[in-house]
Parts: C-alpha cells; sequence; structure tokens
C-alpha cells in the first residue's frame, strides 16, 4: 500500500472513520505536445513552485499510426493535470485527441485542457444546405473527454471566433473563453503616441467580437461591400486622420484584408497603421506579404506582423 502512494488501511477502533486520500494541492502537472514545447517550458519556470513538467513519447508504428506513452502514470494521481494542445496542423489533432482522453482516466483530481486555438471556429454556421459546420464537430469531440475525480474537464481557448460556439459545447466540458486583447491594451498604453491611437475593425463581425474591450478608445470601422465579383473594403464609420490606427481581429490567414484595410485608412490620412491579431494562421506562408522582400514589398515600413501572444498561466 505504502509503495502505491495509498494512505494506510484506517483503524478498526470504534468510533474510527476511514479517511479518503487527499489531493495534493497546489501540485500541477503540465502536459503538452511537441508544437508547445517552449511555451510549456516557460510556464513551468514561470512557476517553478508548483508546476512540473510531464512527459510523453510521441513515437509512431511502422505503419505511421500514433505510439505513445505517458511517462508518470503513477505520480500523477491525486493531483491537477493541465494539457497544452496546439489543433494548427490537422495532421496533429488525432495523437492529441488520443492523450486529451487518456489522462482524465489516470485518476487525477482535474483535467484542464488549454487550446489557444480553436482551428474550425470560422466554419460555425450553415449558409446553404450540404455544408458541415465543423466548429460542431470539433466541440462534439471535446464534449466527450472523460470526467476525472474532480468532475468535467475544463476547456481553455483564446479568442474564439464567435463567442455563441460556446453553446455547441455539451456538459462534459467546461468552456473557458480568454482574450489575448489585456495584453494588447497594455502594449497600446506603453506606446509614446498611446494618447492618439484609434482601433479600427476590419468588419461588423470583428466589431461586435471586440468593441466591449475598447470603449475608452476612438473606433473606426470598416466594412467590405461587393463589385461585382470582388469585395472591396471601404470606410463605413470613425476618423482616422491623424491617428495611430491599430487594427484588431481575431486571426488572420492571407492577410488580404489587412492589407486593404491599411490602404484605406491610410488614404483617409492615418499617420501609422499596426494590426493585431491573437492568431496568426499564415497558411503557405502568407506572412511573407508584411515583409518588404515579399509580395507585399510596396507596404510602408511601419506595417508589421507580430507573432501571437503566448497565455498566461490558467487558472487551476
Amino acid at each position: 500500500v505504502q509503495e502505491e502512494g495509498l494512505s494506510p488501511p484506517p483503524s478498526r477502533d470504534r468510533g474510527t472513520m476511514p479517511q479518503p486520500v487527499p489531493v495534493k494541492k497546489g501540485t500541477c502537472y503540465l502536459f503538452y505536445c511537441p508544437q508547445q514545447r517552449a511555451l510549456a517550458e516557460r510556464i513551468a519556470a514561470a512557476r517553478s513552485d508548483s508546476v512540473t513538467l510531464g512527459e510523453i513519447q510521441w513515437r509512431t508504428f511502422a505503419d505511421g499510426f500514433p505510439n505513445l506513452f505517458i511517462e508518470g502514470a503513477a505520480e500523477i494521481r491525486n493531483c491537477h493535470v493541465v494539457f497544452l494542445a496546439s489543433f494548427s496542423d490537422p495532421r496533429e489533432i488525432f495523437e492529441q485527441l488520443a492523450v486529451i482522453m487518456a489522462l482524465p482516466r489516470m485518476f487525477i483530481a482535474s483535467f484542464t485542457l488549454v487550446l489557444p486555438f480553436f482551428p474550425t471556429g470560422t466554419a460555425e454556421r450553415i449558409d446553404s444546405e450540404g455544408e458541415v459546420p465543423t466548429a460542431v464537430t470539433l466541440a462534439r469531440i471535446l464534449s466527450n473527454v472523460p470526467f476525472t475525480r474532480g468532475g468535467p474537464t475544463g476547456l481553455m481557448v483564446f479568442d474564439i471566433h464567435a463567442l455563441q460556439e460556446r453553446f455547441y459545447f455539451g456538459d462534459g466540458v467546461l468552456p473557458l473563453f480568454q482574450s489575448g486583447i489585456p495584453l494588447l491594451k497594455q502594449e497600446l498604453a506603453s506606446l509614446p503616441d498611446a494618447a492618439d491611437v484609434a482601433i479600427a475593425y476590419p468588419d461588423e463581425g470583428a466589431w461586435k467580437r471586440f468593441h466591449g474591450f475598447f470603449q475608452d478608445f476612438p473606433e473606426i470601422i470598416c466594412t467590405k461591400v461587393r463589385d461585382g465579383d470582388r469585395r472591396i473594403v471601404k470606410l463605413k464609420e470613425g476618423i482616422p486622420l491623424g491617428k495611430h490606427v491599430v487594427i484588431v481581429d481575431d486571426l488572420v490567414q492571407s492577410g488580404g484584408t489587412l492589407i486593404e484595410c491599411q490602404k484605406v485608412l491610410a488614404a483617409h490620412g492615418a499617420q501609422h497603421v499596426s494590426a493585431y491579431v491573437t492568431h496568426g494562421v499564415f497558411p503557405r506562408q502568407s506572412f511573407k506579404r508584411f515583409q518588404p522582400e515579399g509580395v507585399g514589398a510596396d507596404l510602408p515600413e511601419y506595417m508589421h506582423s507580430h507573432a501571437p501572444l503566448p497565455p498566461p498561466l490558467p487558472p487551476l
């Protein structure tokens, strides 16, 4: 019994009640996928007194299917466990799901899944019969993560594309939607021209999603209108003249919308234009459009691309 780390049998004296195994409060094991190793190591270094890095052997069989092994399965019993995931590449989701489904069954006290980017968030609705809303599919999968001794899994996502996606999840998971915007506001406050900053949104959807964070800033809203087969970005409301305009959105793919917004804002007198997105997806290396030697070589030097900000340590 002592080798297994369990409490000794209770005394048989009359009136003595058996005592439950105590949870090791403050002990957290942080597991991670290979893509999140650097971030996991930074979190563990910042909280070395309460966070221990867990290790997983990410191997494959000869046929290419995952051959996984979670080290220290006995040590994590009665502990809080966090898994730092990355679903940015569809080819790497299945092996992570296998680990996500296995960890809660290891007699742990609680399980928190940190998924900074919910990749199917933009496929959240159906405009015509036959379309598949894959945001619902992924939400259903994650809603079936096994319970732990402490209850349902906590799911932390940063700046999901649409807040109503919380209703896609079932009762088997507790979604917690966080945002990187408070970190952006800290950076804006430190700028030398902080008094001249205005916030711009590339479309009405971004305004609905984020305008509540920026009630103390002048706001500018752009919109997309159809011109035949093209969609043109135009200024809907707000005054960019003389301002350092910061375009805010949840994610960027090709970067085309950001570039068109920059052109519109500059044409209306913006002094500087910056852009913030929580998730820089940039498929097919589209970030090169923001580099002088790339396709967007004619862009002003003051337009930069920033990597996504790392999430803070999740509350446990």
